[in-house]
């Protein structure tokens, strides 16, 4: 096999398994995001029922009271708990969105190089154009 042929199958080949490091990112970032989504959505919902359960007037003795602020306190702590799992996971979608862009940036530049070598070949198998001869003589001559 030519040693062009065989640097062309090199980077299509390269160019193939940079695609499936931009789908692999992709599909991190996806997960990722659906994740952060998840816990946005959770973190949303617990301080709502927190918010309800302390707005509640129907407490009689002070036992109930104490439940009651006792259960409200454990809702707020896993609110807690669950905006601080969100930050983290908004951070890590971040990273797969970088490794996204990072994988695609490769990918492309893979792309690039080999459509410069399908164009370089194409112009090594073009038979120049023959150049105008030169004119003889001086210019007085002509």
């Amino acid at each position: 096999m030519r040693p062009e042929a065989a640097r062309l199958r090199r980077l299509t080949r390269l160019e193939r398994v940079r695609a499936l490091a931009k789908q692999d990112a992709l599909r991190a970032a996806a997960e990722a995001e659906g994740h952060l989504a998840q816990l946005n959505a959770l973190a949303e919902r617990t301080a709502r029922i927190a918010e309800d359960y302390r707005a509640r007037r129907d407490c009689h003795t002070g036992a109930d009271l104490r439940r009651l602020t006792g259960f409200v306190e454990g809702i707020a702590a896993i609110g807690t708990a669950t905006t601080r799992d969100a930050v983290t996971a908004r951070s890590l979608a971040d990273q797969r969105q970088q490794d996204l862009a990072r994988a695609e940036r490769s990918r492309a530049a893979v792309e690039g190089r080999v459509a410069a070598e399908i164009k370089a070949q194409a112009q090594r198998g073009k038979v120049p154009a023959l150049a105008p001869r030169k004119a003889l003589g001086t210019a007085l001559e002509q």
